[in-house]
C-alpha cells in the first residue's frame, strides 16, 4: 500500500514536531527538572503532567475536528508545538515547569486524535498497515529526538536546546499548510462542544458505549504506564550508574529505531493474523524485559534490551489503534480516537507518578518487577477477554480508502 500525497504531508509534519517534542522530553526534561531541585515524585509528575491536558481534552479536540475539519486543528497544534519551546528559557522553579508542561501538552492533545483520524479514515480495510507507516513518523521522532538532545546537552544548557526545538518545529508548517481537508466536517452544528460530547453517550454505536473500546484502550494505557515510567526514571538512574547523556539518549534511539522499522510489518501481520495475538505477545515480551534492566551493567546489554523493547512495542502498536478504529462509526472517529487517547494519557500520567511512588517505597528494582506483573496481567486479558467482547461495525459503516 503506497502512501498518498496527503499521507506523506501529514507524516512529514508529524515527524518534525514529534522529533522536537521528544528532544524536549527525554533525556532533557528529567535533567532540567532535577537541576531545578525536583524530588523523584515531583520529577515523575513533571514528566507526566503534560499528558493531563490530553487526558481531559482529547475527546473534545477529536470531536471538534469531526465537526469543523481536521486541517484547522492540525494547524493550531503545530502553532503550539512551535511556540511553547521558546518559553522554557524563563523557567526558574519546578512549579513553573509544571505549568508550562500543561500548556505544551495541548499540542499533543490536538495532534494525537486528529492526525490519527486523518489517516485512519483513508485506510480502508488495511488500517493497521497504513497506520503502521504513519506511525513510523512518530517513532522516527522518538529515534532522533533523545539522541539529538543528549548530544546537544554535552555543549549547551537546557534553555538553548529548547530554543533549537522551537525553530525546528516551525518547519512543520511547510507540509501542514498544503494539506487537503478530508471532508470530515459532516454537518453544521449549533450545539456547544460539551453538549455534543454528552450526546455521544446516548448514541447506540457511540465509542463510549462499546466495551471493547474501553478494554483495548485500557490495555494500551497499561503499556504506557510501564514505558513512561522508564522514560522518566531511566535517565536519572543511568547517570548514577556511570552512563553519560549521549549513551542514555542512544538507549531510547535504539528502542524507537527498532520500533520504527518493524511497525509496518507488524501492522500487516496484525491485519492478516489477528490483533489480539500480536498485542498479547508484545505485552508479554515487555513484561519479561523490564526486570532485566536491573542487571544491564554494561553498555551493550543496555542497548540490546533497548532493541528488544522496540520489537515488543511494534507488535502492540498500531494493532491497538486499528482494533479500536474498526469499531467506531466514521462520523465519530475523531471523538472516539480522542477518547482512546484519554485512556492512553491516563497511563502516561500514572506511569511516572506511580514509578516515583514505587521507587520511594520499594526501590528501582521493585518498581520494575511490579510493572512487569501489570503488563503480564494485561497480556492475559488481551488474549482471553477481548476476543469475547469485540463488537465490529456493519460493513457499510467501515471507512473507505481515500486519496
Amino acid at each position: 500500500m503506497s502512501p498518498t500525497p496527503n499521507i506523506l504531508k501529514i507524516t512529514l509534519a508529524d515527524f518534525i514536531v514529534r522529533a522536537g517534542y521528544q528532544m524536549g522530553k527525554t533525556p532533557l526534561l528529567p535533567i532540567l527538572a532535577a537541576s531545578l531541585g525536583a524530588s523523584d515524585v515531583l520529577l515523575g509528575m513533571i514528566v507526566s503532567v503534560s499528558t493531563l491536558t490530553g487526558l481531559a481534552t482529547k475527546p473534545l479536540f477529536g470531536l471538534l475536528s469531526d465537526r469543523q475539519g481536521r486541517k484547522l486543528w492540525i494547524v493550531l497544534g503545530t502553532l503550539l508545538f512551535a511556540g511553547a519551546p521558546f518559553l522554557y528559557r524563563f523557567i526558574d522553579t519546578p512549579g513553573q515547569l509544571v505549568a508550562l508542561r500543561l500548556l505544551h501538552g495541548t499540542a499533543t492533545a490536538i495532534y494525537g486524535p486528529v492526525t490519527v483520524a486523518y489517516v485512519a479514515e483513508r485506510g480502508g480495510r488495511r488500517k493497521a498497515e497504513r497506520l503502521g507507516w504513519f506511525g513510523m513518523a512518530r517513532s522516527g521522532g522518538y529515534v532522533i529526538g533523545p539522541l539529538a538532545a543528549g548530544l546537544l546537552l554535552l555543549w549547551n544548557d537546557p534553555a538553548d536546546v529548547f530554543a533549537v526545538i522551537g525553530f525546528l518545529s516551525l518547519l512543520a508548517f511547510v507540509p501542514v499548510l498544503f494539506l487537503d481537508e478530508t471532508g470530515s466536517s459532516r454537518r453544521a452544528d449549533t450545539q456547544s462542544p460539551i453538549s455534543n460530547l454528552q450526546s455521544l453517550f446516548r448514541i447506540p454505536h457511540s465509542p463510549f458505549r462499546i466495551p471493547a473500546v474501553w478494554l483495548s484502550g485500557g490495555m494500551e494505557a497499561t503499556v504506557y504506564v510501564a514505558t513512561y515510567a522508564i522514560k522518566a526514571f531511566l535517565p536519572v538512574y543511568a547517570l548514577t550508574a556511570g552512563y553519560n547523556t549521549a549513551q542514555i539518549g542512544l538507549f531510547f534511539t535504539v528502542q524507537e529505531g527498532v520500533h520504527l522499522l518493524l511497525k509496518p510489518l507488524a501492522g500487516r501481520a496484525g491485519d492478516r493474523m489477528g490483533y489480539f495475538w500480536t498485542i498479547s505477545l508484545g505485552m508479554g515480551g515487555l513484561a519479561g524485559l523490564l526486570p532485566l534492566l536491573t542487571v544491564a551493567s554494561q553498555g551493550w546489554m543496555l542497548i540490546g534490551l533497548a532493541a528488544l523493547f522496540g520489537g515488543c512495542q511494534a507488535l502492540i502498536f498500531p494493532a491497538t489503534v486499528a482494533l479500536v478504529a474498526d469499531q467506531i462509526e466514521p462520523e465519530h472517529l475523531g471523538a472516539g480516537l480522542g477518547f482512546v487517547g484519554t485512556l492512553n494519557n491516563a497511563g502516561k500520567v500514572a506511569g511516572p507518578v506511580l514509578g516515583g511512588l514505587l521507587i520511594a517505597g520499594l526501590g528501582y528494582a521493585g518498581m520494575l518487577w511490579l510493572l512487569s506483573g501489570l503488563l503480564l496481567a494485561g497480556a492475559l486479558v488481551v488474549a482471553t477477554v477481548l476476543p469475547r467482547v469485540r463488537v465490529p461495525l456493519p460493513s457499510a459503516a467501515l471507512p473507505q480508502s481515500g486519496s
